[in-house]
């Protein structure tokens, strides 16, 4: 991360989850949501005006999906990584997440610390996906569901990203894999 906090402009209808998260972040001290919005009409110019290190985007929305809004941010320019929020565990909109080029993929039923940890992962260039996702996806890259698809993702994969999603294709738990790759849990 860079000096100072991390600055997140967070963009969720759920007036309940937004406001929770904005606090449990400010809470954190190396993490500031520098804009909290309940809909997409001022992302653009939330964005132009603050350059926040990360977006934290809820997937489906009344104003419009978030990779629609992610889309419409990369064509005007945008640069900041960023991650999705949402309650779906379709594998289907996993997979669209990843291709749009996002750096997470949340689940809102994650504990409180694993969202701020996958935060953080983020912030620093790592690829976090909710665990609960992580079989779904070492599913999908195992099954070669179109083939495009299945190249896509892993074109969008680290090496060690790559390595992690091989070890977790074999049933490994994160413990054990944390400890085969020399890397703490979290990582994985």
């Amino acid at each position: 991360m860079t000096a100072g906090p991390l600055r997140i402009v967070l963009v969720d209808d759920h007036t309940l989850c937004r406001n929770g998260l904005t606090e449990l972040l400010h809470h954190r001290g190396n993490i500031k949501v520098v804009a909290a919005l309940g809909d997409q009409a001022r992302v653009a110019g939330v964005w132009r005006e603050h350059r926040p290190g990360l977006l934290v985007l809820y997937l489906r929305m009344p104003s419009g999906d978030g990779l629609t809004l992610l889309r419409r941010l990369r064509a005007e320019g945008c640069d900041t990584p960023a991650l999705i929020l949402t309650m779906s565990d379709s594998e289907a909109d996993l997979a669209a997440a990843l291709r749009a080029g996002v750096r997470g993929y949340l689940l809102k039923d994650m504990e409180p610390e694993e969202v701020i940890g996958a935060i953080e992962r983020a912030a620093r260039g790592e690829l976090t996906v909710a665990p609960a996702m992580t079989l779904k996806l070492a599913q999908m890259l195992q099954s070669g569901a179109k083939g495009s698809d299945r190249k896509g993702l892993l074109d969008s994969l680290t090496e060690r990203e790559r390595q992690i999603l091989d070890h977790l294709a074999r049933g490994e738990s994160n413990k054990a894999i944390a400890r085969t790759l020399d890397i703490s849990h979290d990582t994985v």
